[in-house]
């Protein structure tokens, strides 16, 4: 009985451990209504082919949101999967107006591959024509292609558009009979802009040891920081994080594997990072951090300075890293402090973990992770919704910045939208929470377009040292190690000019002593007598024994 129960606790573990994975794999797959660009093909041409279509604009690439493309439909007579490069050099350019939009068909690799070897044959667009008869679905790249020896999806840029079976086969029927497709692809009403500000949210995670997906997202963050904080300052923007969680069937809540992930009893999970429950971080770790989050933006909204949680995100991911074992309370709490954050109701806000109630935070994500909305469910982490639509495209600064600038009401747009170049001021107010030094007025704040960065500076050629965050100190070594590195340099120069000097002296006194020498020595060396010639003769030029 012993060894049967211990054999069902077991398989309860094992059947945990498989409801994990298979909900984040779900949750990246197949749940939920994926967004679709109604009516955002226009046929142009020919006349009899008019229409409008829907289509389904990839996760990659740069969508250019707000305006749109015409192009001539191509459909390669080899190579219709587009899994291989086109031969020769960029065979689908267009030489004039309009540009080529490349028409593949879908199957054998994956989207994001078909997009990159249509990138470099020259294409500027890419329908892909499905194989089946479905609702459209949202296309992705997989994590492991933007890893691979090349890294070409993140080097995409071009559009990749997915079109139903029989709008394909009617372009492709047309194209057989020697016509010309002209086609307009339009995004200029795919983003709603109602009004002078535009609500944007990020799903997203505080776990930075999660492999490709976690290194785009904190390099988005990083990055579009500066533009995040000043559209909030000057209220041009609304934004809210949120968080995706998990839960735990009840009947296995008090289970070692339930305990290790979820917080409340079971409600809020998260997958152990290592995937392995006996060592490491665990999965309640990452609940708890990305509720410590939630709470940062909540707090630091009702004080005005909702833009705060993008410094504490940041900040956290360089001095608090999983990968580097920092992932703690302790390395939060002191984040919060050099932020100026109220930790008292920071922690107010998160309730007690232990509770067996809901949270009200992590509650309200919860509900809008499912999908009740217009933007669908969220299916992809990271995901960008802005204005209630769920982004298409690249999560890359710029990228991104062109759609939050699409979201506004024509003519409204902030300046940012037509200028790259920005100056955050964050160093202004409290050194932007970086290090430093009051008597000399030194800091380690230093302003980007990104925003601020800490980073010990450099005074009077020297370096200072630390992690700009709580430290940076003028190491005696430094202007010692100059000091001496000159020392020495000069020591050897001096030995160098003595060893020349010493060098020619001893030459010089060398061949002094060979003239010498040769003066008087014989000219002739056939003296078979041995007979030393006499000073006379040695001395008279020509003279001989």
């Amino acid at each position: 009985m012993v060894s049967s129960m211990a054999g069902l606790r077991h398989q309860l573990g094992l059947f945990l451990v498989v409801g994990m994975v298979v909900g984040m794999v779900v949750m990246r797959c197949a749940w939920g209504r994926f967004v679709v660009e109604k009516n955002s093909i226009s046929v142009l041409a020919p006349l009899d082919m008019r229409s409008k279509h829907d289509g389904a604009i990839g996760n990659f690439g740069i969508p250019e949101y707000g305006g749109s493309m015409v192009g001539s439909v191509v459909y390669p007579q080899k190579g219709s999967f587009g899994c291989v490069p086109f031969e020769g050099d960029k065979p689908f350019k267009s030489r004039s107006s309009p540009t080529t939009i490349l028409l593949l068909d879908r199957g054998e690799c994956s989207f994001a591959l078909k997009a990159w070897n249509a990138q470099q044959a020259g294409a500027a667009a890419v329908l892909v024509a499905d194989s089946i008869d479905e609702p459209l679905i949202t296309m992705d790249s997989s994590p492991q292609e933007s890893t691979d020896s090349d890294g070409y999806a993140v080097l995409l840029t071009i559009r990749l558009v997915l079109i139903d079976r029989a709008f394909g086969e009617n372009l492709k029927q047309a194209l057989k009979k020697g016509q010309d497709v002209l086609v307009k692809l339009d995004l200029t009403e795919s983003m709603p802009h109602p009004d002078e500000r535009v609500e944007y949210e990020l799903w997203t995670n505080s776990n930075d040891e999660c492999g490709t997906r976690c290194d785009e997202l904190m390099n988005f963050v990083q990055n579009f920081k500066g533009h995040a904080q000043i559209l909030e300052k000057l209220g041009y923007t609304q934004f809210t994080p949120h968080y995706i969680t998990w839960y735990c069937p009840q009947a296995f809540v008090l289970s070692n594997q339930c305990k290790s992930q979820c917080i409340n009893h079971g409600r809020y999970c998260a997958p152990d990072p290592e995937q392995n429950f006996g060592e490491g971080y665990q999965g309640k770790d990452v609940v708890f951090e990305n509720l410590r989050q939630l709470c940062v933006h909540r707090v630091a909204n009702e004080s005005n300075r909702s833009w705060v949680w993008w410094d504490y995100v940041t900040d956290f991911h360089i001095r608090c890293s999983m990968k580097e074992k920092r992932y703690s309370k302790e390395c939060a709490e002191d984040v919060m402090k050099s932020l100026d954050l109220p930790i008292d109701k920071i922690k107010k806000c998160m309730g007690n973990p232990e509770a067996d109630v809901d949270n009200e935070v992590l509650k309200t994500g919860k509900e809008l992770q499912v999908g009740r909305g217009s933007p669908g469910d969220v299916t992809i982490l990271p995901t960008l919704v802005v204005n209630n639509i769920q982004y298409r495209g690249k999560l890359e600064r710029t990228a991104v910045l062109k759609a939050i600038c699409a979201g506004f009401k024509e003519t409204t747009e902030p300046q940012v939208c037509s200028s790259g170049d920005l100056e955050t001021n964050e160093c202004l107010e409290r050194h932007g929470g970086c290090w430093h030094d009051s008597r000399s007025n030194i800091t380690a704040c230093k302003d980007t377009y990104r925003g601020r960065v800490c980073k010990c500076p450099v005074v009077d050629g020297v370096q200072y040292r630390g992690d700009g965050y709580v430290s940076c100190e003028e190491r005696s070594g430094s202007k010692f190690g100059w000091s001496l590195g000159f020392l020495v340099l000069a020591s050897l120069v001096g030995a160098g000019i003595a060893g020349y000097i010493f060098y020619k002296y001893r030459l010089r006194s060398y061949m002094d002593s060979e003239i010498m020498m040769s003066q008087y020595m014989p000219l002739d060396n056939h003296n078979n007598n041995n007979e030393v010639p006499t000073e006379a003769q040695a001395l008279r030029p020509g003279s001989s024994v």
